[in-house]
């Protein structure tokens, strides 16, 4: 059998029929380019979120309230008061693997200036959450260590906020409400962005600790605690030496629950890949519906040339051609079918994920494993669907064949 001829007959074969060839590589075609498509977008969104992620730092620790458990009863994370500042204290002088620890209380409420209003966020925080969660202070300054112990109403905002009350004007020096709390702005912090869950870092507004505790909140525990390790290498045991300290601090005996949750920014980034990963398989999974769709379109135009080329078949049987040669014959023009609209899927593929990531602006990553990986899976369908047809084929009895009409 010679192979070179065999393809040669093949694509005469095709040639013959260019435009039903055409709408049988269409399925092919829309299954390989969706494909390249959605695992572009998957692998590119994964990419974005670590990148987002690692940029908060992927030294960052939380020390959270978790559920209490009272008379058989489990307590939900807000009702849980155990966090004090002398947590702090104790993580700050028990941890050597922790560089710096902050408290940190939240409220959400309306932000006033003048006639102007946009709902935001109050963090109450120390000096040192600046270098924990990677913000930077764009202009001013931050608040004095007097200011903490004396509750004084300053705090720094967000670039969100400023955009949203002030405008092009200068803030520092003027006085934003916050409920019913003036508070005289001493800072702006450095522009952020959005951290990989869609969250705006810019739109809050950040204040002593004590002055949304007394003056805001009015409680005397801290909602939970932001540190960060000395190097990421170091994440284990500084969350381990929290653990620890918390424990202690806690009076908690070795068989009671922790009454806290300490977890850790790369956990974090490791769980969002393994979603990322998951959601990425799934769309490859949906597009790849089409590539089954496309190969059964191959089956079926190959058992209609198959029934077209009866008497062409029974001519090569008679004249001395083997089964086998018949089976290589069809076998070759169905994987001549996928490949082709393998090749040119890929091509499509490719353009329109660039098209996306230039007009869409969104995060794409083409990588080399997904079209190799379309390629052969493209081979495979136009050798598992061309079997049966060119099976068929091979097994034609010569005389039938030529009688066939």
């Amino acid at each position: 059998m010679n192979y070179v001829n065999s393809v040669k007959i093949a694509l005469n074969a095709l040639k013959r029929n260019k435009f039903r060839a055409f709408l049988t590589m269409l399925g092919i075609i829309i299954g390989v380019a969706s494909v390249i498509v959605m695992l572009a977008i998957g692998q590119g969104s994964k990419k974005s979120i670590q990148d987002q992620m690692s940029g908060m730092g992927t030294n960052l620790i939380f020390a959270m309230p978790g559920s209490e458990q009272k008379g058989g009863v489990r307590m939900g994370n807000s009702d849980a008061k155990s966090m004090k500042l002398t947590d702090i204290e104790a993580i700050a002088k028990d941890c050597p693997a922790i560089s710096d620890v902050s408290p940190e209380v939240r409220s959400s409420g309306q932000a006033v200036v003048g006639n102007q209003n946009w709902p935001t966020a109050i963090y109450g925080v120390n000096n040192k959450y600046y270098n924990i969660r990677k913000y930077a202070i764009g202009s001013g300054r931050s608040f004095t260590e007097n200011e903490i112990q004396t509750y004084a109403k300053v705090c720094l905002i967000g670039q969100t906020v400023v955009e949203n009350l002030f405008g092009k004007t200068d803030p520092i020096g003027q006085t934003i409400r916050f409920g019913k709390i003036p508070l005289l702005i001493i800072g702006i912090l450095g522009e952020k962005g959005e951290n990989g869950m869609g969250q705006d870092q810019d739109d809050l507004i950040m204040a002593p600790y004590t002055t949304v505790q007394k003056r805001i909140l009015a409680i005397t525990h801290i909602q939970s605690i932001a540190a960060s390790a000395a190097s990421e290498a170091l994440n284990d045991a500084a969350i381990s030496q929290i653990t620890k300290s918390l424990r202690n601090s806690h009076k908690l005996k070795g068989s009671d629950v922790d009454d806290f949750q300490v977890r850790s920014q790369s956990e974090m980034v490791q769980t969002f890949s393994s979603i990322s990963n998951i959601m990425t398989i799934l769309l490859g999974a949906i597009s790849g519906i089409s590539l089954l769709v496309g190969g059964i379109g191959i089956m079926n135009i190959m058992y209609v040339s198959v029934t077209e080329r009866t008497r062409e078949i029974g001519l090569r049987l008679s004249v001395g051609g083997r089964g086998n040669d018949i089976l290589l014959q069809f076998l070759i023009e169905s994987i001549l079918l996928s490949v082709f609209g393998g090749i040119i899927g890929i091509s499509i593929g490719i353009v329109s994920t660039r098209i996306m990531a230039s007009i869409m602006n969104w995060p794409v990553i083409i990588t080399t494993l997904s079209v190799v990986m379309a390629f052969m899976v493209c081979s495979a369908i136009g050798i598992f669907f061309g079997w049966y047809p060119a099976r068929k084929a091979a097994s034609l009895n010569p005389i039938d064949a030529l009688r066939y009409e």
